[in-house]
């Protein structure tokens, strides 16, 4: 394997790209997982690669949502196992009734053995959807398999790097939804309660922060719609790529005066 070295510009995102790699030779990812990883990370590119205010004021009432719902339940898939298993453990050991539940589009039982593994070498010992009891009305693919003690119970949701047609069931299915996705054009955003356009592992950082703060000193937030989070995420891209620097001409230097 390259050695990456830690001077590089770029040195953590080609650690993700390398760490999700090898997760695919692993079989923990598929190579459509590689695909929408690359999508987020130019949304990020126009974020200016870091959690923009709108975003984390989301984070910190996404914390106070989780703690008021009766049966939160955090969805996990292959690319959430490999780029953020640490973060998610974090999120348990910082409110222990939260659940976590594997669900995969591309499900075979060698990939829920792989992401329960990861989860599990994490520190995440309780996992639902191992052994699908239920279904979500509405869709075909095997993410509409749930696990009856889990999403199936839940009424909240936080579906990090989630499908666009899962996130509008599960919305129809009379479940509160969190999403975290760093494309605030997607249809995952726009089904979302409360969209969260950040990168992941920011993002489920910021929430642990927050729930690990004393509820009783914790202050009190007004809520923000989503319409307006998604357009605070679009009007900061816009900005920032109106402000990018011009590439200049090869070849050229400006004559000196």
């Amino acid at each position: 394997m390259t050695r990456i070295s830690p001077t590089h510009p770029r040195y953590r995102s080609l650690r993700v790209r390398a760490g999700l790699a090898r997760a695919l030779r692993e079989g923990l990812v598929v190579p459509e997982g590689l695909i929408a990883q690359g999508r987020g990370e130019a949304f990020d590119y126009f974020l200016g690669e870091r959690t923009i205010p709108s975003a984390r004021r989301a984070e910190r009432i996404a914390a106070d949502w989780i703690r008021t719902a009766r049966h939160p339940v955090l969805s996990v898939n292959g690319n959430v196992a490999a780029l953020a298993a640490v973060e998610v453990a974090r999120l348990v050991r910082a409110y222990p009734r939260l659940g976590i539940e594997v669900n995969l589009f591309h499900r075979t039982p060698s990939r829920v053995r792989s992401v329960a593994r990861a989860l599990r070498s994490a520190g995440v010992v309780q996992l639902y959807g191992l052994r699908p009891t239920g279904r979500i009305a509405g869709l075909d693919s095997d993410r509409a398999r749930v696990d009856r003690r889990g999403i199936g119970a839940a009424d909240l949701c936080l579906i990090p790097l989630e499908d666009g047609d899962r996130a509008e069931a599960l919305r129809r299915a009379g479940r509160r939804i969190i999403a975290i996705d760093l494309n605030p054009l997607s249809r995952t955003s726009r089904a979302a309660h409360l969209p969260i356009i950040d990168e992941l592992t920011r993002a489920l950082d910021e929430i642990a922060r927050a729930l690990e703060r004393s509820p009783r000193t914790r202050p009190k937030r007004r809520g923000e719609t989503a319409r307006a989070l998604l357009a605070d995420a679009r009007a900061t891209m816009a900005r920032n790529l109106l402000k990018a620097p011009r590439p200049g001409r090869p070849g050229r230097r400006r004559p000196r005066r």
